[in-house]
């Protein structure tokens, strides 16, 4: 749950300058902290000879884990191959914060802007399809700490209280349980000096575990028999007589279908590439928090909280009392490159350190244990899209746009009954059947967003005003709203 839209009310420290917490952040290691929390499970072999499937799907993050799952759960007799590059789990869907959130439209604002007329039925199906993964989660046995917990939407400004009232009203009217806080009730919930009200929303988030979500829904999948092969690249994805191949270094899939599930990576499907752009977020943990500081910050119900600038934190409690802190500075590098070595950063894990202490003074002194970063398929719309090619063979999705923990099921399913001619209430959807505008190429990409950047922190500096810049957006379908 983030966005490459920035900024809040803080000034970017520069590198060259020391930070005031830098020392809580010596013993972070660069990696993610879900990875560390419990042993991933052994690793499927690599595909190593040609095969042949009913369906074959690319990427073993969750929207094809819950595609390879539905899809047998449909129809038990369908084989079903998933081939992955790393192992399920190892890319956004095990290095986010662990927010299942029932929005589609990433949050109801954005969707009120995009599909005003669609949004009671989209918020209907989103709650539905929460409680589906709840449902899961029990029927499949998978132990990754799911608490339907809620969240917290906090305001740190003045002028975004006005905000969260106009989500409470529209919130509660599209059927959502909702409680509009001020700032007593909100540090009552969870004490921090800088709030100023929330919004509450208790049963339409859940938190969670997410690589133990991902590494449960793989063994759900070969439990009802879908072949998994990791350390497999697809490197070409063709169309062929009656369906399509899949190259990968050692041997071919032949299927009558496929997914493509590939997040933010670089599509295959060259029709994607300007739909989606690769964003990176960041994130720290700290260590287990004593039972004195944990008194200190009250947080009983373990809610998820996210702040309600233009570009926000999003923090929780971990199953051990943890606190994991993420978002605000998410960036968009020029050109759009996926690598590893960009999950790291340490500009932002000094800004983000200095925020955390900002935002809990009463915890000075801990230390963060973990600093790691993720990619993010990004769109124009800040929500999925899904489509067909190849003659109706080939299905995606993609544009989660770092709210697809919850999206990613839903998004899966309605792209399995465009490919099989199944028409149901989410297939319907306009969301479901309308893509994002394109994104312009470079170097206008990189531009737009920069100014876009530029034009956020000016609004929230400003008491929320927009722009020209932001306004035009706005107007070409273009704005975000947190």
């Amino acid at each position: 749950m983030t966005s490459f839209l920035p900024a809040r009310r803080h000034i970017r420290t520069p590198s060259t300058t020391k930070t005031p917490h830098l020392d809580a952040l010596k013993d972070a290691a660069p990696r993610p902290f879900w990875f560390d929390n419990q042993p991933a499970p052994e690793p499927c072999s690599a595909l190593t000879a040609d095969t042949t499937a009913d369906l074959v799907i690319i990427g073993g993050g969750y929207t094809g884990l819950w595609a390879a799952l539905q899809a047998k759960e449909n129809d038990p007799t369908l084989d079903v191959v998933l081939i992955e590059a790393d192992t399920c789990g190892s890319a956004a869907s095990g290095r986010n914060g662990g927010f299942c959130a029932s929005s589609l439209t990433h949050g109801i604002l954005n969707g009120i802007d995009r599909f005003e007329k669609e949004m009671p039925e989209l918020e209907k199906q989103g709650l539905e399809n929460l409680d589906e993964i709840e449902a899961a989660v029990k029927k499949y046995g998978i132990d990754c700490d799911f608490q339907r917990s809620g969240e917290l939407d906090v305001a740190t400004e003045p002028w975004q209280l006005d905000e969260l009232a106009r989500s409470a009203m529209l919130a509660e009217a599209l059927g959502h349980d909702v409680a509009l806080l001020d700032a007593a009730e909100t540090r009552a919930e969870v004490n921090s000096p800088t709030y100023l009200g929330a919004l509450y929303m208790p049963r339409s988030v859940a938190m969670l575990d997410p690589a133990r979500l991902a590494w449960g829904l793989r063994e759900a999948c070969l439990e009802l028999g879908v072949r998994i092969y990791e350390w497999t690249k697809a490197l070409e994805l063709d169309e062929v007589r009656n369906g399509i191949e899949v190259r990968t270094p050692y041997g071919k899939v032949r299927a009558a279908r496929g997914i493509l599930a590939t997040n933010g990576f670089p599509p295959l499907l060259k029709r994607l590439k300007n739909y989606i752009v690769p964003v990176y977020d960041y994130v720290l943990v700290t260590e287990p928090l004593t039972q004195a500081q944990l008194d200190s910050i009250g947080w009983k119900a373990r809610q998820g909280v996210g702040d309600s600038a233009n570009q926000f934190h999003y923090y929780r409690l971990t199953e051990d009392n943890r606190i994991l802190w993420g978002g605000y500075d998410a960036i968009y590098y020029y050109g759009g490159p996926v690598r590893s070595e960009l999950t790291l950063r340490a500009d932002t894990y000094a800004v983000l350190a200095d925020h955390f202490f900002e935002t809990f003074p009463q915890l000075a002194g801990i230390k963060f244990t973990h600093r790691w970063g993720g990619v993010i398929d990004t769109c124009s719309r800040f929500c999925p899209f899904v489509g067909t090619a190849m003659g109706g063979r080939l299905g995606y999705a993609l544009g989660f746009t770092g709210l697809g923990v919850g999206a990613t099921r839903f998004a899966a399913g309605a792209l399995l009954d465009q490919l099989y001619g199944r028409y149901t209430d989410r297939s319907r959807l306009h969301l479901m059947n309308s893509k994002p505008l394109p994104l312009p190429p470079e170097p206008f990409r990189w531009i737009g967003i920069q100014l876009t950047r530029w034009s956020l922190n000016r609004a929230d500096a400003n008491s929320g005003r927009r722009n020209l810049w932001l306004r035009t957006l706005d107007r070409c379908g273009l704005g975000f709203d947190s």
